[in-house]
C-alpha cells in the first residue's frame, strides 16, 4: 500500500484521450482530490486548468523538469508517441519512463498503459494475459520494453500494466469518416477487431487503483466480443445510412487499425478483477450513441 505520508493527488503523465478522461472522472467523484496533468504545451495547459485540473508544463525525456513534482499517492502513465518529437520511440516511451521512475517515490501507485498490440498472434486465436507476447511493430515493441523496465525497475513496487485493445470513442471511431464518405477502406476486411470505449478504459484505470486485495501485475483491457473488421464497418455504414462500404485489400493498411494482427483478446481477468460490469460490453452497442 502507498505510504501515508503521500498526499491524497493524482498525477497523470499523458493527459490525452484516456488520461483526460480518467482526470475528469476523478474530479467528479471527488472535486478535492488534486489532480496533476503533465504536458509539454503552455496552450494545453490553459486548457487543462479549465477543465480544474492543476497542469504542469514538463517533458518526460528531460529529467530536469521533473525535479519538481508534487507528491501523489498515485500515478497514470498514459504517454503516446509523437513522430513529431524529433526523439526515436525508445528514448520517448522507455527513456521517458526511465526518468520518471527516478523521480517518484518507491511506493507511488503507478498504472501503465500499453497495448494489446504487443501480441503477435494472427490466426485468430484468443489471447490473454498468458499468451507469448512477441510484437512485429514498433509499437508494441517499445511498449513490452518499458513494461520490462516497470519489472525490472519496481520488482516489489505498487504497480499495473494495462494492454489496451483499440479505443473508440466520441470523436474517436475508426475510419467512421471514410465509411460515412464512401471511401474505399484499404487493408483486410476479414480478421478480427479488438476495442474497449474509452469510458470502460478509463473505469479500468481507477479500479486497478482502488482494489484493496493482491492484484495482478498485468491485465488486458478488451470489451466481451471481438468483431469481424467488415460486420464493424457495416454497421456504421448501417448506423449513418452510408452506402456499403467497400474494401481495397491491396492497399497499404491504416495504421491505427492494427490491421496486421487478427486475434482475439480474452478479457475474463479483467471482468473478475477490475470491471465485472462494463458500460459498453461490445462495440455494437457502443457505436449507435456516438453515431446518432
Amino acid at each position: 500500500m502507498p505510504s501515508k505520508s503521500l498526499s491524497r493527488g493524482t498525477l497523470i503523465v499523458g493527459c490525452g484521450y484516456i488520461g483526460q478522461r480518467v482526470a475528469q472522472r476523478i474530479v467528479a467523484a471527488d472535486p478535492m482530490e488534486p489532480v496533476y496533468a503533465v504536458t509539454r504545451s503552455a496552450s494545453r495547459a490553459d486548457d487543462l486548468a479549465r477543465q480544474r485540473l492543476s497542469p504542469l508544463i514538463a517533458d518526460w525525456t528531460d529529467r530536469r523538469t521533473l525535479r519538481t513534482l508534487p507528491p501523489c499517492r498515485r500515478v497514470l502513465v498514459a504517454v503516446s508517441y509523437d513522430p513529431r518529437s524529433g526523439l526515436s520511440r525508445e528514448d520517448s516511451q522507455v527513456g521517458g519512463l526511465s526518468n520518471l521512475l527516478d523521480a517518484l517515490p518507491r511506493d507511488v501507485d503507478l498504472c501503465y498503459l500499453s497495448t494489446t498490440g504487443v501480441y503477435h498472434q494472427s490466426d485468430g486465436r484468443w489471447v490473454d494475459e498468458r499468451s507469448p507476447a512477441r510484437p512485429l511493430g514498433s509499437g508494441g515493441q517499445t511498449h513490452l520494453r518499458a513494461e520490462t523496465l516497470l519489472h525490472r525497475r519496481r520488482p516489489a513496487g505498487r504497480w499495473v500494466v494495462l494492454r489496451l485493445a483499440g479505443i473508440y470513442g466520441p470523436g474517436r471511431i475508426p475510419r467512421a469518416a471514410d465509411v460515412i464518405a464512401g471511401r474505399p477502406l484499404s487493408g483486410p476486411y476479414a480478421g478480427y477487431l479488438n476495442l474497449i470505449h474509452r469510458e470502460d478504459a478509463a473505469a479500468a484505470v481507477i479500479a486497478a487503483w482502488e482494489r484493496e486485495t493482491q492484484r495482478s501485475r498485468l491485465y488486458v483491457v478488451a470489451d466481451d466480443q471481438p468483431v469481424i473488421r467488415r460486420a464493424f464497418y457495416e454497421h456504421i455504414a448501417s448506423l449513418t445510412g452510408s452506402p456499403p462500404p467497400v474494401f481495397n485489400p491491396t492497399a497499404e493498411p491504416a495504421r491505427s487499425l492494427r490491421s496486421g494482427g487478427n486475434k482475439r483478446i480474452w478479457n475474463r481477468q479483467m471482468r473478475r478483477d477490475l470491471l465485472p460490469r462494463m458500460a459498453y460490453p461490445s462495440s455494437l452497442q457502443g457505436l449507435p450513441d456516438l453515431l446518432a
